[in-house]
């Protein structure tokens, strides 16, 4: 059998969930790769004590920085600080091929921004260490979602829409996933009804047969109504929705799958997948996190290609 692939893994916020769940599901982890922890071997020990655990003999850690107290709950600089810390030597060691791919544990936005990070998340940062347009897709194996925009007011959605942006945005999906169909949904409500209720749908209609004609066949279809994307029978046709907003994706997408979801980071010269949940600093160092997604980040990433610009 070819050696497991190592995965550097990023603890995320000490103050949250992110070590409970890596504690618990260690030994399953250790049986589908090599884990590489992004943490001192301090701190690593300090959260398992608060969890009232130990370390297990084949725990490696990385190290990253300077211990702090760990404040279960809390939105902390210094935990912020140090989870940012810990996904940057995660990335550096896919960078240099020490490790194959990175899984990330849930970050605190306001954390980071307390600590002076200027990033919004883990995506935001990616896009500027590779200087790449990393996309951000979301979910499980009944369905992806990936988002044309994320982080954004909802004021600001319509402006970013035209076509040109969207072309290039379909295009870098589809080397990166090579979906066999996926669905487009409309901006509007009923997608437009041709003009009635907007006229962004037009944008998205010029993309989506550009795209398809670059490609060389129809992976794309839609503007599609987005308040019934996501019925069964549309999930039976798509494997992958392509969303024009967080929420309208993002919302149905974890009413039907949030224990089963994962991010991924597409588009980029590593691979990185993440959790799809928060920091649960009101559940944190009770043992009761949920480990599915996690689990199902680790699998993706010893799966998934690294996307290549020239294909």
């Amino acid at each position: 059998m070819p050696p497991l692939k190592t995965l550097a893994i990023s603890v995320g916020d000490l103050n949250g969930v992110g070590f409970e769940i890596i504690l618990k599901a260690h030994t399953q982890v250790r049986t589908l790769c090599r884990p590489l922890y992004c943490i001192d071997r301090l701190m690593a020990e300090r959260a398992a004590a608060l969890l009232g655990n130990t370390l297990p003999d084949d725990f490696e850690c990385q190290s990253v920085g300077e211990s702090f107290e760990i404040r279960p709950g809390c939105v902390d600089a210094t935990s912020g600080h140090y989870s940012y810390n810990s996904f940057k030597e995660a990335v550096e060691l896919a960078k240099t091929g020490t490790a194959d791919a990175v899984v990330t544990l849930p970050i605190h936005k306001e954390a980071w921004m307390r600590a002076g990070i200027a990033y919004k998340g883990h995506t935001d940062a990616l896009r500027d260490f590779f200087s790449q347009d990393a996309i951000m897709m979301l979910g499980c194996e009944q369905l992806y979602v990936a988002l044309f925009t994320e982080h954004i007011p909802l004021r600001e959605v319509a402006d970013r829409l035209d076509s040109e942006s969207l072309i290039a945005f379909l295009i870098r999906f589809y080397r990166s996933t090579k979906a066999h169909k996926a669905g487009v949904l409309g901006l509007n409500p009923h997608a437009g009804d041709h003009g009635v209720l907007g006229d962004e749908e037009g944008f998205i209609e010029e993309a989506i047969e550009e795209a398809n004609r670059r490609i060389g066949h129809e992976v794309f279809e839609g503007p599609i109504v987005p308040d019934i994307a996501f019925t069964p029978r549309f999930r039976e046709r798509y494997g992958f929705i392509v969303a024009m907003y967080h929420d309208q994706g993002l919302g149905p997408l974890k009413a039907l799958y949030f224990d089963e979801s994962i991010n991924v980071s597409l588009g980029l010269p590593i691979v990185r997948t993440s959790v799809d949940h928060g920091t649960a600093f009101d559940i944190a160092y009770q043992n009761r996190a949920s480990v599915t997604s996690y689990l199902n980040a680790v699998k993706a990433a010893t799966t998934l290609q690294r996307y290549q610009e020239n294909e």
